[in-house]
């Protein structure tokens, strides 16, 4: 594959960005708007349950119902995206997640995470720029299982 070394690099930096942009969205900012990072027909899977959420409006949903007292914090490292095409790439992230519910403010002790594991992330580039395709969720360490969609 022949792709333009100044266009590799936007397209890895572009795909980097939505894979923080997703926790500091989920994080810091409105979780139902993680949504807007996926394409329209965008999917999140758990491959060892066999769950999935597809769409953006049930994304939307899905990362809406986050609970408002839950207080959380993803640390994201050893992020590696591969440019597969002019218009597609993967990555794989390792993270982990501190997590507690319930809660009403002020800080917290610290305690391990609640999750370690990595992501496997697609993206496609559309007319609005670089998108999330597919996000799947794995978790070699264990760890809280996601809420049922």
């Amino acid at each position: 594959m022949d792709i333009d070394p100044l266009e590799r690099l936007l397209a890895e930096r572009a795909c980097e960005r939505l894979i923080l942009g997703f926790v500091h969205r989920l994080d810091l900012g409105e979780p139902a708007d993680v949504a807007e990072l996926f394409t329209e027909d965008g999917m999140w899977e758990w491959p060892a349950d066999k769950r999935r959420v597809e769409g953006r409006a049930a994304l939307r949903a899905y990362f809406g119902s986050r609970p408002a007292d839950r207080l959380s914090r993803r640390l994201m490292s050893n992020v590696l995206v591969t440019v597969t095409a002019p218009d597609t790439a993967t990555a794989t992230s390792y993270y982990s997640t501190h997590r507690v519910d319930g809660h009403t403010g002020g800080m917290v002790p610290a305690g391990p995470p609640v999750q370690v594991g990595h992501y496997e992330e697609t993206f496609r580039r559309t007319d609005d720029g670089w998108l999330l395709a597919t996000r799947a969720l794995f978790l070699p360490f264990g760890g809280a299982t996601p809420r049922a969609s």
